[in-house]
């Protein structure tokens, strides 16, 4: 009896299947370094209560050599783009539409105002400073949004051909943001009981201000139960607005490509927005299970911790620095500018 022969079909399963094993041995050894990177910056953060995203950088500079390495560079690329856009566009489960509803017309406005507003000061400062508009819609939007995340998402959503360029500055903003969302936490809550705010004001001047997730969960609850509740609940708040901020920067920034950098164009909706969108929606319209939620936010978690783990080991450290002493002005005017828009709508507009 003999075996009937292979099909065209056929073929093309073997040619397919051969080369993803072949991509996948590609890959592998950077991003095995990237994972393990990941895994010694979360276990230094449990232990001493450093930043993870912070430890992952600072430890992927200090092997910056392998991203010159062959071996490397791909898994490096693959970890530093595929990983990120996962991470975040998981971040869809944690937000939901009735978020909204519950914090009332006047806060709602009131962050969304603080959130345009803090992306247009960062324009203008940064047109004024020779930064650039791209810097500064970076970094203003950084600040505004969640930090680290919305520097990774605004980033990969700008696009265009300069990606070294891009990848130092978006270095240097998470560096920048984290350093400084650290220092808010312990300085916020003393800021916040001076001028007399309750539990329910200070969760929100909180929730409102300070960049990232875990130092906003960090100042909240050393306030009280209460005030880390809001504070956390209007921070989610603030990332459901990384969609419309991340097309917005699509759709400008886009525009100013020309020439050959046309075919480097990034798309006008990204992928990962797209899938952002969806599971926001998704979790507007259905309970979603919690054992489900919360291993997509451990997924989202690690992924983005691999994806800066791989960042900085792209990254050269004095090239980093190199970016200036007014950049770093303007990470600490926008967040100057953010605390002050909120704390004085807090104190004299009694929203």
């Amino acid at each position: 009896m003999s075996l009937p022969s292979p099909t065209p079909s056929d073929h093309r399963r073997e040619r397919y299947l051969s080369s993803f094993a072949d991509d996948c041995r590609r890959r592998f050894p950077g991003v095995s370094v990237t994972f393990l990177i990941a895994l010694a910056s979360a276990f230094l953060s449990e232990h001493y209560g450093a930043p993870a995203m912070l430890l992952a950088i600072l430890i992927g500079l200090a092997l910056h050599f392998l991203a010159e390495d062959p071996k490397t560079a791909r898994g490096l690329d693959f970890a530093s783009r595929t990983m990120l856009r996962l991470g975040i566009a998981l971040l869809g489960l944690k937000v939901s539409v009735g978020m909204f509803a519950e914090l009332g017309i006047k806060v709602m406005a009131m962050i969304v105002a603080s959130v345009v507003m803090t992306i247009l000061f960062g324009l203008l400062a940064s047109r004024l400073s020779g930064q650039g508009s791209r810097f500064g819609f970076l970094t203003g939007g950084a600040v505004a949004i969640c930090g680290a995340s919305a520097a990774m998402a605004i980033s990969a959503a700008l696009g265009g051909a300069r990606d070294r360029d891009a990848d130092q500055q978006m270095v240097f903003v998470v560096i920048g943001v984290t350093m400084l969302s650290t220092l808010a936490m312990i300085f916020y809550p003393i800021l916040a009981s001076q001028v007399g705010l309750d539990d329910f004001a200070t969760g929100i001047f909180l929730g409102a201000t300070i960049h990232d997730v875990a130092q906003v969960a960090g100042a909240g609850f050393s306030v009280s139960g209460p005030a880390g509740e809001t504070a956390v609940f209007v921070k989610l708040i603030r990332v459901t607005l990384l969609a419309p901020v991340v097309l917005v920067a699509a759709i400008v920034f886009r525009r100013g490509l020309s020439g050959t950098e046309t075919v480097h164009r990034p798309p006008l909706l990204p992928a990962f927005v797209i899938v952002f969108l969806a599971l926001a929606s998704l979790n507007s319209l259905v309970t979603i299970p919690a054992a489900i939620a919360n291993a997509a936010g451990e997924i989202s978690r690690w992924s983005l911790l691999v994806a800066i783990a791989a960042v900085g080991v792209k990254t050269s450290l004095p090239e980093v620095f190199g970016i200036g002493r007014r950049a770093i002005g303007l990470l600490i005017g926008e967040t100057v500018f953010l605390a002050v828009l909120v704390l004085s709508a807090l104190t004299f507009a009694k929203i």
